[in-house]
């Protein structure tokens, strides 16, 4: 079940004619607190968020779900394109930005890569690299014995570099293998990302840039 959260009658009912269309169940909120009593009652499969509603904005709605231990990909709509819009959307909790206009079948593709990102990991062996250890299937991630407080995005992030330790990762993909799509326009999010995620690790550093190519973890 998708949930669909637009204060506009018009979007949200042409938004739940589409996606029931394309085979999603569909159930709609018009605010952000009928939006987390909707997510807590029944948690979704994913949601589709605006970010402009007339009580709490869509950021305000992502923290509060995750504060609340909702770990449901949530895809946030808004007419704002600037890289800062689009990480403050991101660091609130959303896993995906997606800016006005869009076309369905844009929206609808960036769901079915959020449902697999969702989807249960297999369990693997735990990463190690240095002094840096991360259990994929626990989601739990430390640093010299000190276990380290990550966002979902900072922790596949890292998972990322743990799976490829040594390997120059382009911005690209970084994109493709954490966010789950090409979002080639929005590499600078990817920075803004490594930034976090090495304030988080501590020194000394062991997320490097390779000036024009990517990141590297060594």
């Amino acid at each position: 079940m998708i949930l669909v959260v637009d204060d506009e009658p018009a979007i949200r009912t042409a938004l739940e004619r589409a996606l029931r269309l394309e085979g999603f169940a569909v159930r709609t909120a018009a605010d952000g607190a009928g939006a987390l009593a909707a997510a807590m009652d029944e948690p979704p499969a994913a949601i589709v968020l605006d970010v402009v509603l007339p009580d709490l904005d869509g950021r305000e709605v992502a923290t509060r779900l995750r504060a609340r231990g909702l770990d449901t990909p949530i895809c946030i709509l808004s007419a704002r394109d600037e890289v800062a819009d689009r990480v403050a959307g991101l660091q609130a909790g959303a896993d995906d930005y997606l800016v006005k206009p869009f076309a369905m079948e844009e929206l609808v593709a960036r769901l079915h890569a959020l449902l697999r990102r969702g989807a249960p990991a297999a369990t693997g062996d735990v990463l190690v690299a240095a002094d840096v250890r991360l259990d994929p299937a626990r989601r739990i991630a430390a640093r010299g014995g000190v276990e380290l407080d990550l966002t979902r995005r900072e922790f596949d992030l890292l998972e990322a570099f743990l799976r490829h330790p040594g390997m120059v990762l382009t911005r690209t993909q970084l994109l493709e293998q954490v966010w789950g799509y090409d979002w080639e326009a929005d590499g600078n999010v990817v920075d803004v990302f490594v930034g976090y995620l090495r304030r988080k690790l501590g020194e000394p550093r062991v997320i490097h840039t390779v000036r024009g190519v990517g990141f590297v973890l060594r």
